[in-house]
């Protein structure tokens, strides 16, 4: 099953530099098997909002969120407001 942990980051001033520091010392190569891929967003037109997306592939999603979710969501919350919610891909 494929399924997406969003951790969402509004801040009021955290910098790019800071959030790929923070990636690169919470998410090691090889970590896990089931973690497919991380990527990052950065709202539009508010430059202080953040998204980071941990593509998962397992045989069932996390619904209280992964060990490295909740790590990068403890994280970030010294910075401003946290979401972190989990998404099923749906099946066609």
């Amino acid at each position: 099953m494929k399924w997406l942990e969003i951790i969402k980051l509004r801040s009021a001033g955290m910098g790019e530099e800071l959030l790929e520091e923070f990636l690169r010392s919470l998410v090691k190569p090889g970590q896990s098997e089931e973690l497919v891929e991380i990527k990052t967003y950065r709202h539009a037109a508010l430059g202080n909002d953040v998204s980071v997306h941990l593509h998962w592939e397992s045989e069932r999603p996390e619904q209280n969120g992964t060990d490295l979710g909740l790590r990068l969501a403890q994280t970030f919350k010294e910075f401003g407001l946290i979401d972190h919610s989990i998404w099923i891909e749906e099946q066609k």
